[in-house]
């Protein structure tokens, strides 16, 4: 699973062990890695899509994302690097909405960053990475190019990393609503405070 499993757990915040545990419940189901990302699209408007979860950052809470450098959602988040995710286990009755600033990594990004984009395009299947070839275009005819496996990332993939700052978890099973938020220290540690609301 993605998710990051008992190695990630002694880094954990508190709403990511839910998370893990949600992650685990709903294994079985494949939609169960899909969540909507929502970004501030042109003219500031709401833009909201289907993306798959790819895991966490190695040593972080970052979510990491793939999608493709041609796609409207980097151009908007260059601008506006804001974005909330919202996930819910139909299984489970459990939803996660979590909120943050969210780093494009692509070709051009600083050399720490451009080994995360790498090791993630590796991690991926053959069939994910040729998903990047050819046009981006409905309509447009596939390229039937074979892709060699040790080749690196091709220019279209793109590594998007969400750095949650705020965390709203429900549980409809038990009545149960959670709110996560991290705060800042001045030595750039970080730590989160819970609290408990109303449905």
């Amino acid at each position: 699973m993605a998710g990051g499993g008992a190695a990630a757990s002694a880094l954990s915040s508190p709403w990511r062990t839910l998370l893990q545990r949600a992650l685990d419940a709903n294994a079985h189901l494949k939609h169960s890695t899909f969540f909507q990302l929502a970004t501030v699209g042109e003219g500031c408007r709401p833009a909201n899509r289907t993306v798959v979860f790819r895991g966490f950052q190695e040593h972080c809470d970052k979510i990491q994302i793939h999608t493709d450098a041609r796609s409207n959602k980097v151009g908007e988040l260059k601008e506006w690097p804001l974005g909330e995710i919202c996930w819910y286990f139909t299984d489970s009755w459990e939803q996660f909405r979590i909120s943050g600033i969210i780093d494009v990594i692509d070709g051009s990004s600083s050399d720490p960053a451009k080994l995360q984009r790498e090791k993630t395009w590796f991690a991926s299947s053959m069939k994910t990475r040729s998903q990047y070839l050819g046009e981006p275009w409905p309509g447009v005819p596939v390229v039937d190019d074979d892709l060699d496996p040790s080749t690196g990332p091709v220019d279209a993939y793109c590594l998007l990393t969400l750095d949650p700052e705020k965390v709203d978890y429900v549980n409809l099973k038990s009545n149960q609503k959670l709110m996560f938020r991290r705060t800042q220290e001045g030595d750039d540690s970080s730590d989160w405070m819970a609290e408990k609301a109303s449905l």
